[in-house]
């Protein structure tokens, strides 16, 4: 008699967002999501989908299969775990001070240039200890876990130096392997030039000093690093530093993940396109030959409608980059200076700032966003193969996750992550 780890029974809708193995959708592929009306899905002990499809062929197929764990989701939704695919969540000090200098009409690079800003987190984060780090970051993680989100992307970067940066990605090291949210990390020394140093000087520690010693980490099993990522913005790292940077790193076995083209259009996206990039994140101030190049590499844009919304920034053109059949991901941009936890909160703002449809933006935080940490064989849908991370929501349609602004956590029943139920709300209200 088969055993299995976890049935979920029955729900009124069970959004699988692709089914055919795509690594990712665009277009007409993001606007026509897979959904089973009145299914379930099975997941084994090895925490990955056995089986998706209607109740009753389910119920057929594994009526002498005994389960560890049967959920009914009579009347609910089954979606797949979200994908937060843009993050900075290790860090100390608290910047509230400076929301508002912004709502006083401070520009991000007047906060910069004020001593706030990065250089303000990255003093307190030098000074921080590693477990101080490590509980902040944990607790950060369980917020975003509660609010649906199985699969983050973690950067360091608020350290500018070998000894800190070390100890950030130490810090997601260990919260990779005590917490159940899983985990893509991402060195992210070229976040800001360090006080006192020119860009020339900061871009030859990342690559004599910074980078060699992150690489004999990896190599001795003591250090995962998945991404490497550069800040190429006009006053922080130029085209060519990014560009000697990210090839350090992709030669490395890093993937290419960076921030470009938010503040000024730097043909960020077209160096990306050029080197292979994964994904580029922001993408505020990006051309048209920028989105074409990315659509022709199959980049995917990681856009983060909370960065523009809070710094009163224009909206990247996520309509321009959909039509053109670039893989658009959405990310949260969680930082201290863009403090949100919630990937239903981006997506309903995607929807209304960025004017993506239900549909898109659910693809954009699943199946996209996974793409964006290389992870989408893996993550972003139900299906079988994958691993076993769903989302359960008390609502008869899945659109309420999005369309109810802020109720994640009156919707949100259960978050499972591997098979495992790791957070249950039993005081959700119906709808």
């Amino acid at each position: 008699m088969s055993s299995f780890k976890l049935l979920v029974k029955g729900a009124k809708q069970v959004v699988l967002v692709s089914k055919n193995g795509e690594k990712f959708l665009t277009k007409d592929g993001m606007q026509n999501l897979a959904v089973i009306e009145n299914g379930s899905v099975v997941i084994g002990h090895d925490g990955l989908i056995k089986a998706v499809g209607p109740a009753d062929s389910i119920e057929s197929q594994f009526r002498r299969a005994v389960f560890d764990k049967v959920l009914d989701a009579t009347g609910m939704c089954v979606l797949p775990g979200l994908v937060d695919a843009h993050t900075h969540p290790v860090w100390a000090g608290d910047r509230v001070h400076e929301f508002a200098m912004k709502l006083a009409g401070a520009t991000y690079m007047e906060v910069h240039e004020a001593g706030g800003g990065i250089h303000f987190t990255v003093r307190h984060t030098h000074a921080a200890d590693s477990e101080t780090l490590l509980q902040g970051l944990k607790g950060r993680l369980e917020r975003m876990l509660r609010a649906g989100t199985t699969l983050v992307e973690c950067k360091s970067g608020y350290g500018l130096e070998l000894e800190t940066e070390l100890k950030m990605l130490s810090v997601i090291d260990s919260a990779r392997k005590s917490s159940p949210i899983g985990i893509s990390s991402t060195y992210c020394g070229a976040h800001a030039v360090p006080r006192g140093k020119t860009m020339e000087q900061a871009t030859e520690d990342i690559l004599a000093v910074q980078l060699p010693a992150i690489q004999k980490h990896i190599s001795a099993g003591s250090l995962q690093v998945d991404n490497i990522d550069v800040f190429c913005e006009k006053g922080v790292f130029d085209l060519n530093s990014t560009r000697r940077i990210l090839q350090a790193g992709k030669d490395m076995g890093l993937n290419i993940n960076f921030h470009g083209d938010e503040l000024h259009p730097m043909n960020s996206a077209q160096l990306g396109a050029e080197l292979g990039a994964l994904a580029i994140s922001h993408l505020e101030e990006v051309t048209d030959e920028g989105i074409a190049a990315m659509a022709a590499s199959q980049t995917s844009a990681v856009l983060l409608p909370t960065t523009a919304y809070i710094l009163r920034l224009p909206c990247p053109r996520a309509r321009d980059m959909l039509d053109a059949g670039v893989i658009v991901s959405l990310g949260s941009d969680f930082n201290p200076n863009a403090y949100c936890c919630s990937m239903p909160m981006v997506m309903h703002l995607a929807c209304v700032t960025l004017k993506m449809s239900l549909s898109e933006a659910l693809a954009a935080a699943t199946i996209n966003a996974a793409y964006a940490l290389n992870c989408s064989h893996t993550h972003g849908s139900v299906e079988p193969g994958k691993q076993g991370d769903l989302l359960i929501i008390n609502a008869p349609r899945w659109e309420h996750l999005i369309y109810q602004f802020g109720s994640h956590q009156e919707l949100i029943r259960s978050v499972i992550i591997k098979g495992n139920i790791v957070y249950e709300n039993d005081k959700v209200l119906g709808v």
